[in-house]
């Protein structure tokens, strides 16, 4: 396994389009659910522990090999919101797009093929992992990492907060995120032995809502 490709993809600047979406931050500072760091931590830590746990598994079983199309079945069963639905294919299209130029593979040819217009972000993150020589772990520890970074960088835009306490928030959870990749790895085999059913369905009702909500505004800085 290479770690200087998990770094890679787990990047920031790796060009997947993450930058245009908050997570739900948006609607949260609208909310007044985020007010600063002390929130925006409460906030990504129960994004973490909810659908970053889904994403984390979805990502770490694709990265075993897992049927795709089973598992893009299993991640739009477990996101009710049609924005959310969308923006998560969106980000899979986009991620699909730039794995597909830095490790080629007939996989994610593959399921370029199958979902033109994109599948699960999720689903994609598992199979560019897999083709970039990743295990399971790995690729949950990049859907962990990237559930809560991006709404951290999103609140430094959103309210102004410093860069300096957004970081040292994913620093902070660091120990969660580590508790999350192992669970959703020992999930994601379990999936390969029994099926994407047994993977986990953890739910976060405040985030759909926001994302129904948000999808509606007439001004907003991003995309979900």
């Amino acid at each position: 396994m290479s770690r200087a490709a998990l770094l890679v993809l787990a990047d920031g600047r790796f060009p997947a389009g993450g930058h245009a979406h908050s997570g739900g931050a948006e609607a949260a500072v609208k909310a007044g659910r985020i007010t600063g760091a002390r929130s925006l931590e409460e906030f990504c830590r129960g994004r973490l522990h909810t659908t970053g746990a889904v994403s984390a598994a979805l990502a770490g079983a694709a990265a075993l090999g897992v049927d795709p199309v089973a598992l893009d079945e299993a991640a739009e069963a477990r996101t009710p919101s049609v924005a959310l639905r969308t923006a998560a294919r969106k980000l899979g299209r986009q991620l699909l797009r730039a794995a597909r130029v830095a490790w080629p593979s007939p996989e994610l040819d593959a399921l370029a093929a199958r979902f033109p217009k994109g599948a699960h972000q999720p689903v994609v993150l598992g199979t560019a992992a897999r083709a970039a020589g990743l295990g399971a772990e790995d690729a949950a520890h990049c859907a962990a990492y990237e559930n809560v970074s991006g709404p951290a960088t999103a609140v430094v835009r959103l309210l102004s907060l410093d860069p300096f306490e957004a970081t040292a928030v994913l620093a902070r959870l660091a120990p969660d995120m580590d508790k999350v990749a192992r669970e959703a790895a020992e999930a994601a085999r379990r999936a390969r032995d029994e099926g994407p059913e047994t993977l986990p369905a953890a739910s976060a009702p405040l985030l759909e809502v926001g994302a129904e909500g948000h999808a509606g505004w007439d001004v907003r800085l991003f995309a979900s």
